[in-house]
């Protein structure tokens, strides 16, 4: 019977899946950065680290400020923008984006735009319209077919499709980046009521964005990166173009009312503000740009010379003091909890923070965690979840939840032993180091570090529920949840902020294999 089925599951997907074929992505033309930069404005500002092969960092993890630095280092652009998403959202600040790079374009800088598939769909004809530009190139990675529903091809093309381009770059001129956990849609910079991400980026001066470019070039140059006059219907002409830009801009002026806090911000910009006096504050050190080989999507999972966490492995096996990790989604694995384990027997203090079940936006994720947290407690790990009523800000100076209904954490960090930092795409689940493509950088620079540490320290206990396991009558383990709710502190024993619905699909979802896909 088994064989029965899997013939006709084979002939349906055969069937299905030559309706869904893409064009073949050969005789385009490759591109890659450009070259002479470094009399650029913002190649001046690198060259301060130049005799020391060194690069310049300012964390961004203000939402605001996160956006605002884009949009400032665009508005500096002289040669060219390389832009790299995972998503790129039809909202507020998507368009605002957009309306940058178009703009640059205009003026002549050129201009880049590499975007994964998952999150275009419905959008080609305003896609077509930027390829339509002048000096404006799009491309689209791992395209889903474009005549046949996305739903049936998840299941045909199952293990392909289901592999992202997950990484996020914004490289300017070649001498300058912006890297980290941030997609461009409001909820990454603080622009959405609904829900507000913690999330962290940072921007660098110097090498780190050579680098940076030399990654966004292997990915755009990849046979995975589709030209849009190759696979969409939508006609690349001046009209589309124009049709746009109108388009565009009426969303901009019909909706500026509710941003006003937004164009106060890009009109006072503290980046563009330190660039114009001369005296931008960059930390400096060595950093390594570590990212996924294109490669790793479309070759066997088992190929982990392509894998990025091949280039993190020393720094984790060389740690002696601490780890702490920030991981929106957090799926350690029956490895992941094995190592963390070790780490903590020879002497290092690992703490996690991570979502909540209430916190995140992403519930099914929630249950390859939580078949574990026991465990790591057990193993001595410290777990730390995301309280989503956050109302303050998280940081003194930034991450600020303030006026959203959900707190959500999603940056992807590290911190190693007080001295090195790892910021980039990467949650740690065999999503994001099997399954999808992701990019980072390493900075072997403490000032950053203890910044960070001293922000965890300072105000972890009101913004996360300290997770631990209370002993109970005749040997019992049970879960205590450990917070603040305003200024008074608040204990729960189940998921807090979570009704018997969610903790009972949480429940049943736990019997199923399903950590790979997590």
């Amino acid at each position: 019977m088994s064989n029965y089925w899997g013939a006709v599951v084979g002939s349906l997907g055969l069937l299905l899946g030559g309706c869904a074929g893409l064009p073949e992505n050969t005789g385009r033309l490759e591109s890659y950065q450009l070259a002479d930069t470094e009399d650029t404005r913002l190649g001046r500002v690198s060259a301060a680290g130049l005799a020391a092969d060194v690069s310049g960092f300012q964390l961004l993890d203000s939402g605001i400020d996160a956006f605002v630095a884009r949009v400032a280092l665009a508005r500096e652009a002289e040669q060219s923008i390389d832009a790299q998403y995972y998503l790129l959202h039809d909202d507020m600040t998507g368009h605002l984006f957009l309306d940058e790079l178009v703009k640059a374009a205009e003026r002549g800088v050129r201009v880049r735009l590499l975007v994964d598939d998952m999150g275009l769909e419905g959008r080609d004809e305003s896609v077509a319209a930027l390829a339509a530009l002048t000096n404006f190139e799009v491309r689209i990675f791992n395209p889903f077919g474009r005549h046949l529903g996305r739903l049936s091809q998840f299941i045909t093309r199952f293990g392909s499709v289901t592999r992202r381009m997950h990484n996020k770059l914004f490289i300017v001129d070649g001498q300058a980046v912006v890297l980290g956990g941030r997609n461009i849609g409001n909820e990454y910079f603080e622009a959405d009521p609904a829900l507000a991400f913690g999330d962290l980026d940072v921007v660098g001066f110097g090498p780190i964005a050579t680098d940076a470019a030399r990654s966004f070039d292997a990915y755009w140059n990849h046979d995975l990166a589709y030209p849009v006059a190759r696979l969409v219907d939508s006609p690349l002409d001046a009209l589309a173009a124009r049709r746009f830009r109108h388009y565009s801009s009426e969303y901009i002026e019909q909706h500026a009312h509710d941003y006003a806090y937004y164009f106060d911000a890009l009109r006072n910009s503290w980046l563009t503000q330190q660039l114009n006096a001369g005296s931008l504050s960059l930390v400096w050190g060595q950093a390594r740009l570590v990212s996924d080989d294109p490669d790793k999507l479309v070759t066997d999972r088992r190929q982990t010379e392509l894998h990025l966490s091949r280039e993190l492995e020393p720094y984790f096996l060389e740690l002696e003091k601490s780890l702490l990790i920030f991981s929106p989604y957090f799926v350690p694995g029956r490895e992941g909890v094995e190592f963390l384990e070790a780490l903590v027997e020879r002497g290092v203090r690992v703490r996690v923070l991570t979502n909540s079940l209430a916190s995140t936006d992403v519930p099914v994720v929630h249950v390859g965690y939580a078949r574990y947290r026991r465990e790591l407690l057990r193993a001595g790990v410290e777990l730390y979840e995301m309280n989503r009523q956050v109302r303050a800000p998280a940081k003194r100076e930034g991450w600020n939840f303030t006026g959203s209904s959900k707190a959500s954490l999603h940056a992807k960090s590290f911190v190693l032993d007080g001295e090195k930092v790892f910021i980039g795409s990467l949650n740690m689940d065999p999503r994001s180091l099997v399954e999808n493509s992701e990019v980072g950088v390493v900075l072997e620079v403490p000032e950053i570090a203890q910044e960070m540490l001293e922000w965890f320290e300072h105000d972890i206990d009101r913004v996360a529920f300290r997770v631990s396991l209370e002993q109970g009558s005749f040997g019992s383990e049970r879960l205590r949840w450990d917070g603040w709710s305003g200024d008074q502190p608040v204990v729960f024993d189940v998921e807090p902020y979570t009704s018997v619905w969610q903790r009972l699909g949480v429940g049943l979802l736990r019997v199923l294999p399903i950590d790979s896909q997590l």
